[in-house]
């Protein structure tokens, strides 16, 4: 079978993906950035504060459902109810870990557990995190089948809620479940976000281009998820501490010679902060904590950091 010459006439046919939202970069060829107090590793703990609607958009349903999701026959009680302990129950025990080893978070919040829950609002702006918007509610999925004027809404009623309530800037986002259409980057960046978390094939920031201006990729992690390890891969709570501490020593080896990292840990109150894995969360940021070289920093101080370098480095 002969190759049609039309197959070598691919427009993006390139180094790296097939599309040109972004540079193709090789990580440990790239421009070292120096970490505030000389520290290797940037730790970034995301905490992420959802709602799942009871129906979960039964009406207006998605293409698919995220992990979470109500499994059982309407009205499923027993997933809503857990689900609902992380934002009654389990975010405060995380706060109370993370404020006793001094970590600022971020908190990738759905705009529906800022409107349904003010009281929880509040203390984290008290423990002084970082609001990032991330949807919603996480019956509300980002999609290729989304029409974008129905997306944009979506864009801008999260962001729009959270900025109104919070009285932060916002300008990180994070598409529940991590999903996206072609056209979530530049909603977006057309509401004033500098910085998105979907995106999760680096260990460092990288720009990325919009039809609204630029901005940065940012790399939370799926690897070290607190869901990902305990929920669906059904690992122990020592797997996950080993786990994640042999990525940060990883990071802060390659850190000697390369320049700073991040460590992103994400955190989702309804899995690590139940009452069983809770003294594994604070076993792994102490031991964290105990070695030099680590600055404790929200997404939005990492990223302003970061082009503090690069930008005037690439000038």
């Amino acid at each position: 079978m002969t190759v049609p010459k039309e197959y070598f006439d691919y427009p993006h046919r390139r180094p790296g993906l097939d599309h040109d939202r972004f540079d193709h970069r090789v990580l440990p060829r790239a421009q070292p950035v120096a970490w505030p107090g000389g520290a290797r590793v940037a730790l970034w703990v995301t905490v992420h504060l959802e709602f799942f609607p009871l129906d979960m958009g039964y009406l207006d349903k998605p293409p698919f459902q995220p992990v979470g999701a109500m499994a059982r026959p309407y009205p499923d009680y027993w997933a809503y109810t857990l689900r609902d302990y992380g934002n009654r129950v389990g975010v405060y025990r995380v706060m109370r870990i993370l404020e006793r080893h001094g970590i600022k978070a971020t908190a990738a919040m759905n705009s529906d557990v800022a409107a349904r829950y003010p009281t929880l609002l509040q203390a984290v702006l008290k423990q002084g995190w970082e609001v990032a918007a991330a949807g919603v509610n996480m019956a509300k999925l980002h999609h290729g089948g989304l029409g974008v004027d129905a997306e944009r809404a979506l864009v801008a009623e999260s962001i729009g809620t959270l900025r109104r309530l919070s009285g932060q800037p916002v300008i990180g986002w994070h598409s529940p479940m991590q999903s996206e259409s072609a056209a979530t980057l530049d909603l977006v960046a057309a509401e004033g976000i500098t910085y998105v978390t979907d995106w999760i094939n680096d260990d460092m920031p990288y720009p990325m281009r919009t039809a609204h201006g630029p901005l940065h990729a940012m790399p939370l992690t799926h690897e070290l998820s607190d869901r990902f390890i305990l929920w669906q891969m059904h690992q122990s709570n020592a797997d996950y501490v080993d786990q994640a501490l042999a990525a940060f020593k990883t990071l802060h080896a390659e850190a000697r010679s390369q320049g700073g990292r991040i460590l992103s840990l994400a955190i989702h109150p309804w899995v690590g902060g139940q009452p069983h894995r809770a003294r594994a969360l604070a076993r792994l940021i102490q031991s964290i904590r105990a070695h030099a070289g680590v600055w404790s920093a929200t997404g939005a101080e990492i990223l302003a950091a970061y082009r503090a370098q690069t930008d005037r480095g690439a000038a």
